[in-house]
C-alpha cells in the first residue's frame, strides 16, 4: 500500500483573494515545489483577514503535521497573522533588532520614508526562527512542532502573501526544513510522479484502455487532467513500480504520446526541429498569430522558426502569400484549395522547410450550413514533397478554438518529424 505522507496544509489569508481580486499562485507553486521533497498539500483553504485566520488555524492544529500560512504579515491593523499564532501558541511577540534593521535600511535605499507602523513587522513570537525577506520588509516565521500530553501543534510557517517575496523566501529558509522533515517521517521511502501528455485520446478512452487496470493495483495512484484536445495521464507511485507499468502505458498510448517528462507540444516540436536542423514558419488567419505565440514561448525557438504571416483578411492572404484571389471566390476563404496555397506561400516567401497553414471560422458568427461554426482547415507544407490539408470541426470559444486548433497542427508536424526523415 502506498505509505502515508506528511500532512501539510496550506491557508491563504486575505479578503483580496476571496473577494476576486487576486488570484491564488501559491497552492500550484507549494504543489510543485513539495512533491520532489516527498511532500503533498492535502488541504487547502482561504479566509479573510481577521478573527477567521485563528479559527482556520485551530481547526488545522489537531489534523495536520505542518501548516503553511501565507499573508497577514504587513504594517497594517488588518495583518494580523503572527499576533494570532502567537495567542494560539501562548507565546509572547518579541522585538527583532536585525529585522527592524533591514526594513530601516531597506527605505532609506529605495528612498522611502520610515512609518512607525512598520515596526509591528519586527516583531515576533517568542522561539520563532525569523526568515528574512530580501525581497520586502515583511519576514518569514517558523514555529516549530510542540508536543503536548494534552495539546500539540504542528510546524508552523508563516509567509508574506506576494509571490515575489514569498517564494524566494520558501526555497532560501523553508524547502530546506520541509525536506528533512520529510526524510524523517518516511523512513526511506519516496514516490514519483510520472504524467504522459496525450493528444487525440480523450481521457475516458485512457482510462478504459490502461487506466482502470492500472488503479486495481493498490500500490499506484493514477489521476487525469484534460484539456483541450490534451489529457494528461497521471501515475503515481515507487520508482520501481512505475519503472515495471510504464511499458505497458506506453505500448498503448504510442503514437498519440507526445511527452512523458510535462515538456509541452511546442518544447517536443521546436526540440524536434532543432535535433533536425529544420526550419518552420506559420501562416496563420482564424488562430491570429497563436501558433507563433505558443513557438516563440519556448527558449531556442530562434534558430528554429523563421517567420510568421497572421492573414487575417482576404487581401493579406493574396498580397502577403500569393494566393490567387479566383481561389478565395470560388471555394471561399476557408477551404482546402487556400489553405493549401496559404502553406505553400509561406513555404516559397520563407525558404523554411515546414510551414504549418490555418484558416476557419472561429464564431460566435459567420458560419453557414456548409461551413459551421468551428469549421477549420489546416495545412502542412514540407519542402519537396505533396502538401497536407485536413478539415476538423471545432465548436467551442474563440479561445478554446485557437488553442485546439493549434494543438492540431503542431501535432501533425510533430508525428511527421518523428517520422522516417526525408532528404
Amino acid at each position: 500500500m502506498i505509505p502515508l505522507p506528511l500532512r501539510v496544509e496550506l491557508l491563504n489569508t486575505g479578503s483580496e483573494l476571496l473577494l476576486g481580486s487576486v488570484r491564488d499562485a501559491h497552492l500550484s507553486w507549494f504543489g510543485r515545489e513539495l512533491f520532489p521533497l516527498g511532500l503533498r498539500i492535502a488541504r487547502q483553504s482561504t479566509v479573510p483577514d481577521g478573527a477567521p485566520i485563528r479559527d482556520a488555524l485551530l481547526e488545522a492544529f489537531a489534523r495536520t503535521d505542518v501548516i503553511i500560512v501565507t499573508g497577514g504579515l504587513g504594517p497594517t491593523t488588518d495583518d494580523i497573522t503572527r499576533e494570532l499564532a502567537a495567542e494560539l501558541l501562548g507565546r509572547k511577540m518579541l522585538p527583532h533588532p536585525e529585522t527592524l534593521e533591514r526594513i530601516q535600511e531597506r527605505c532609506r535605499r529605495r528612498g522611502f520614508a520610515f512609518q512607525p507602523r512598520m515596526e509591528r513587522q519586527a516583531m515576533a513570537p517568542e522561539g520563532a526562527t525569523v526568515l528574512p525577506n530580501d525581497n520586502g520588509t515583511a519576514p518569514g516565521l517558523y514555529l516549530p512542532s510542540v508536543e503536548g500530553i494534552s495539546w500539540s501543534s504542528p510546524h508552523i510557517f508563516l509567509l508574506p502573501g506576494p509571490p515575489r517575496e514569498l517564494q524566494p523566501m520558501a526555497v532560501a529558509h523553508v524547502l530546506p526544513v520541509l525536506k528533512e522533515l520529510a526524510k524523517r517521517h518516511s523512513g526511506g521511502v519516496t514516490q514519483e510522479c510520472r504524467i504522459y501528455k496525450v493528444v487525440g485520446m480523450g481521457e475516458s478512452m485512457v482510462e478504459a484502455k490502461i487506466g482502470l487496470e492500472l488503479s486495481k493495483r493498490g500500490d499506484l495512484e493514477v489521476g487525469y487532467c484534460a484539456r483541450p484536445n490534451e489529457v494528461d495521464f497521471r501515475l503515481i507511485g515507487p520508482c520501481e513500480i512505475l519503472d515495471q507499468v510504464e511499458p505497458s502505458v506506453l505500448a498503448v498510448v504510442g503514437d498519440y504520446l507526445v511527452s512523458g517528462d510535462e515538456k509541452s507540444m511546442e518544447e517536443i516540436v521546436v526540440h524536434l526541429l532543432a535535433e533536425r536542423g529544420m526550419t518552420l514558419v506559420t501562416a496563420e488567419s482564424c488562430t491570429g498569430g497563436h501558433l507563433a505565440n505558443r513557438l516563440t514561448n519556448v527558449p531556442g525557438a530562434s534558430k528554429v522558426f523563421l517567420e510568421g504571416f497572421v492573414t487575417y483578411s482576404n487581401r493579406s492572404k493574396s498580397d502577403l502569400l500569393g494566393v490567387d484571389y479566383g481561389l478565395i471566390e470560388a471555394h471561399g476563404a476557408v477551404s482546402e484549395q487556400v489553405v493549401r496555397s496559404m502553406a505553400e506561400g509561406a513555404l516559397q516567401k520563407s525558404g523554411a522547410r515546414y510551414a504549418i497553414a490555418t484558416t476557419g471560422i472561429a464564431g460566435p458568427d459567420g458560419g453557414t450550413l456548409g461551413k459551421p461554426v468551428g469549421t477549420v482547415w489546416i495545412a502542412l507544407a514540407e519542402e519537396g514533397e505533396v502538401t497536407e490539408a485536413w478539415k476538423e470541426t471545432i465548436p467551442a470559444d474563440r479561445i478554446t478554438f485557437k488553442q485546439v486548433v493549434s494543438q492540431s497542427a503542431l501535432d501533425r508536424l510533430r508525428k511527421r518529424l518523428k517520422g522516417p526523415a526525408t532528404s
